[in-house]
């Protein structure tokens, strides 16, 4: 076959023509594309662009209506992702193909051949985890894990698989810089090895400093191919957008009103393998971001479930809301008083898949909803129709279902939706998590102008340099306690690393960053 006319004999992988059409959208259009073996090939994108149907398609999980895939230069057609797997091709999808009543170890154990054992498989999972720098625990049932925890999980399966070719998509957006790091050196001595990796990111330093190829989709067709190495930001943001992001203006913090204390909450885990919070406190005012990092698993989730209301166990006035204590308020009372929130899970718990756009409004807005009780989905459509124009969602209207749209497309609608409701406090968990830099660039606009508005806004990112670009003042999580709080202008990625595997003195004493800092600007501990 590798004599055969326009074969290259030196290709894993050729896709020629691959073309998917869906109702509202073509997807693919006519994408061709060349992996080598030894190769780390980035596909790069903006939302919507075909990156994840195109891996899709390579997975077997989609099957094209035209074209032909090449597979060490024999035409397959891979009908499902276990014939993908059988073939050496393994995948770790942005949005996880996890069963959420199984363990981890179940999980992947599904995933392989059942020559080996439910233990086996474990052991394996231990092993290859600590390896690799990944801290998976197998005997965990999946509904137990963070969003991060669980894509750890699936990085982990694929790698049990031995696969000649890995796609990857947005496989560092939960990892600190350190365990990126790591990361990559296992995915260069893959390479070395003689494997091939398929790589889906919008960080567009990480291309530039791991990959050695880079295809760039516009709209579901080829726009360029490039060697990343030779390229910077701007000139791979102008391949994938048409034009750099515009540089976000960060004003001078000016401080407003006490909007959210939290002071010496305690709570115990709500399941055998949460995290406790352990004297947790902190202030936040009106006019600042402040920002919350931390490696995934450390007890995000349970201080955001304590703050949206979704668990409503915390000490009586442990959490006020303007001075009102709303420790045990549920989440409709917050958003009267003004806290709005964003969850780190878009499918499922910030959007029910099944709804349309203008219908997942009414999860946290009532302007669609007379005083009678009645809906008026005129207004509740033109509302989602004028979120999806200001936010630029790809999407086929108001009436689309959320789980229709890309996962980058449906955070900006998301997002955009808390945004709009114009809080006093607005929670958000991984805020661009999944997005192009485009898209990326707009939220933390927006946020900005929340803030400059005089809204408090706490932010919840495994992304530092997002981190380091919008907040104010920045604390770490781990193990469920808070490290002391620093003015971003005088921390570090190395420090906040650092913090990040709890590496800090005493805990930080409730405010003392505000007071300290002062009415004209946020101080640190």
């Amino acid at each position: 076959m590798s004599a055969e006319i326009g074969v290259e004999p030196a290709a894993r992988l050729q896709l020629r023509g691959i073309t998917k059409q869906y109702p509202a959208v073509r997807a693919n259009d006519g994408v061709d594309l060349t992996v080598a073996p030894g190769q780390i090939h980035a596909v790069l994108g903006e939302n919507g662009a075909g990156k994840s149907t195109l891996m899709k398609v390579i997975y077997g999980a989609v099957q094209p209506d035209a074209g032909e895939i090449r597979w060490n230069g024999r035409p397959v057609q891979i009908a499902s992702p276990a014939q993908a797997r059988q073939l050496g091709i393994s995948m770790v999808y942005q949005h996880f193909s996890l069963f959420d009543t199984l363990t981890a170890a179940e999980n992947v154990w599904l995933g392989l051949d059942r020559s080996l054992s439910l233990a086996q498989v474990s052991a394996r999972i231990r092993e290859v985890a600590g390896e690799y720098g990944l801290d998976v625990d197998p005997a965990r049932p999946v509904h137990t894990l963070s969003v991060g925890e669980r894509q750890r999980v699936e990085i982990v399966r694929a790698l049990l698989t031995d696969p000649q070719l890995l796609i990857l998509d947005e496989p560092t957006s939960v990892l600190t810089p350190q365990a990126v790091e790591r990361l990559f050196v296992t995915l260069r001595q893959l390479a070395a090895d003689g494997r091939s990796i398929l790589y889906i990111s919008h960080k567009l330093d990480e291309i530039r400093a791991l990959c050695h190829h880079c295809t760039v989709l516009r709209g579901g067709r080829v726009t360029g191919e490039v060697d990343p190495t030779r390229e910077s930001n701007a000139s791979l943001s102008r391949l994938m957008i048409g034009a750099e992001p515009p540089p976000l203006q960060h004003r001078p913090a000016r401080l407003g009103a006490l909007a959210l204390q939290v002071a010496g909450l305690d709570l115990p885990k709500g399941d055998p393998f949460g995290t406790t919070l352990r004297q947790v406190g902190f202030e936040l005012r009106g006019g600042e971001v402040l920002g919350v990092a931390g490696v995934s698993g450390n007890g995000q989730q349970e201080l955001m479930a304590a703050l949206s209301g979704e668990d409503m166990r915390a000490p009586a006035g442990s959490i006020r809301l303007f001075g009102a204590d709303i420790a045990r308020a549920s989440p409709r009372r917050r958003r009267q008083l003004g806290l709005h929130f964003v969850p780190e899970e878009r499918l499922g718990r910030g959007a029910v898949p099944t709804l349309s756009l203008a219908h997942n409004l009414l999860l946290t807005r009532t302007e669609g909803v007379a005083a009678t009780g009645w809906l008026r989905l005129g207004a509740v459509e033109r509302q989602a129709a004028a979120l999806i124009e200001r936010f630029k969602v790809r999407a086929g209207g108001p009436g689309a279902a959320a789980r229709s749209l890309s996962g980058g497309n449906l955070q900006k609608f998301i997002v955009g939706r808390e945004i709009d409701a114009q809080p006093k406090l607005l929670i958000v968990s991984q805020p661009t998590w999944g997005v192009d830099v485009g898209a990326a660039a707009q939220i933390r606009a927006e946020l900005l102008a929340l803030r400059d508005a005089g809204c408090a806004v706490l932010v919840v990112s495994e992304e530092l340099e997002e981190l380091f670009e919008i907040c104010d003042r920045l604390v770490v999580i781990a193990q469920g306690r808070l490290s002391p709080t620093i003015a971003t202008r005088d921390a570090t990625i190395e420090q906040i690393g650092l913090w990040m595997s709890g590496l800090w003195g005493e805990p930080a004493a409730v405010g003392t960053a505000v007071r300290e800092g002062g009415p004209g600007r946020v101080g640190a501990c």
